[in-house]
């Protein structure tokens, strides 16, 4: 008991505080979504624990285990004890153990999340990239000792021969994230594989989390080369899936779509062989259908259809020239019953008379002069 009496330093009253807090809450597990999460340079994260209406500050030191990346939104259960700062004047957990509070939490933060990356367009199809069909190098980003890489390495022996290049990151924790994305961004940068690919066995959602990272979303969406994504198993879906350029169901997937086996290649020739043996037979049927329309006259018979065109060509030339002629000929009488009609020689038939001094006609009384001549329709008179 304290004695209201007694006065006290600061520094008193905040350590007296600080044992009472550290020994009635020397152990406590206290549920809560995560908020402002802070990785300090020393190893150190500091974040809070909120609900709808209350926040408590908390630390994780360095090397204290969590199996699980942590983000914002996430709703977990934090065990440890409670201590104060007294430089301060507050109160904080610190965490010893965590472990996410129920699946639909995550699966809450993870379809915010996708939405806010969907609206930067990095899971859009025109960024697609189509994979090599026949890669010479294959990066894979995974873990070196995980049953997932030497299930990949038994496949792919079994397919075509392709040189693998691999880069070991950790694949589950607080580091994957950051071990994965550095993985695709190492192979873009040194430019020696043809096709990447990112792999991780099955496990528990937050076990996949890191896959869901933001981090690994934009190396994979950035990668100028093509990235497979194989991680977990077929109902596995993170949001690697989505900014991948292909999507495999399981890491041994991955490996079968990114090389061919023989046995694909040879049907796929022989599939071309019956294509083009099918489609050089239509042909060659065609051709004989347009043969057997063709009808081969004999050389006599030929000679005979000859003649016969010759014969009508002159005919009608015949007709034509004959009818050329006529009208040539009606069109000469016609012109020259013209000129006839107006000769002045049927003037002077009429009683007329042409009188001339020498070769000009005189047609005036003043201009009559001797000698003359004059015509008549009978004859010339010289006076």
């Amino acid at each position: 008991m304290i004695d209201n009496n007694s006065i006290f330093s600061v520094s008193e009253i905040s350590q007296m505080l600080k044992g009472v807090v550290e020994q009635t809450f020397s152990r406590i597990r206290i549920r809560g979504e995560l908020s402002g999460i802070t990785r300090a340079a020393s190893g150190h994260i500091y974040l809070s624990i909120k609900d709808a209406d209350s926040v408590i500050n908390a630390i994780i030191w360095r090397g204290t285990p969590v199996n699980f990346n942590l983000a914002d939104g996430i709703e977990v259960i934090a065990g440890g004890k409670l201590t104060t700062y007294p430089a301060r004047s507050n109160y904080q957990l610190v965490v010893s153990e965590m472990e996410v509070a129920g699946v639909g939490s995550i699966l809450k933060m993870l379809e915010e999340r996708k939405q806010k990356l969907a609206r930067e367009g990095l899971f859009d199809s025109a960024r697609k990239k189509p994979l090599p069909r026949f890669p010479k190098t294959i990066g894979i980003v995974t873990s070196p000792t995980g049953a997932a890489f030497q299930d990949m390495l038994n496949k792919l022996r079994e397919r075509l021969p392709v040189r693998v290049v691999l880069y070991p990151a950790q694949v589950q924790g607080t580091t994957a994230a950051a071990e994965v994305a550095a993985g695709v961004k190492y192979f873009n940068t040194q430019g020696e594989v043809d096709v990447i690919i990112v792999a991780r066995g099955g496990g528990a959602l937050e076990d996949l989390l890191p896959f869901s990272e933001e981090a690994v979303v934009r190396a994979v969406a950035d990668s100028a080369i093509p990235v497979i994504s194989g991680v977990g198993h077929e109902p596995d879906w993170m949001l690697i899936d989505f900014a991948a350029d292909v999507r495999a169901p399981t890491p041994t997937g991955a490996a079968e779509i990114v090389v061919p086996t023989k046995q694909i290649l040879l049907d796929e020739l022989n599939g071309f062989g019956q294509t083009m043996r099918a489609g050089f037979i239509s042909r060659l049927q065609n051709w004989a259908m347009r043969l057997d329309g063709i009808a081969i006259k004999n050389p006599t018979q030929m000679i005979g259809d000859a003649r016969a065109r010759l014969a009508d060509l002159f005919h009608n030339f015949t007709i034509n020239f004959n009818n050329r002629m006529t009208m040539s000929s009606q069109r000469l009488t016609h012109l020259g019953a013209m000129l006839e009609s107006l000769s002045y020689k049927n003037v002077l038939g009429r009683g007329y008379a042409i009188v001339r001094r020498g070769n000009a006609i005189v047609s005036s009384a003043k201009d009559f002069a001797l000698p003359a001549t004059i015509e008549f329709a009978d004859g010339i008179v010289n006076i």
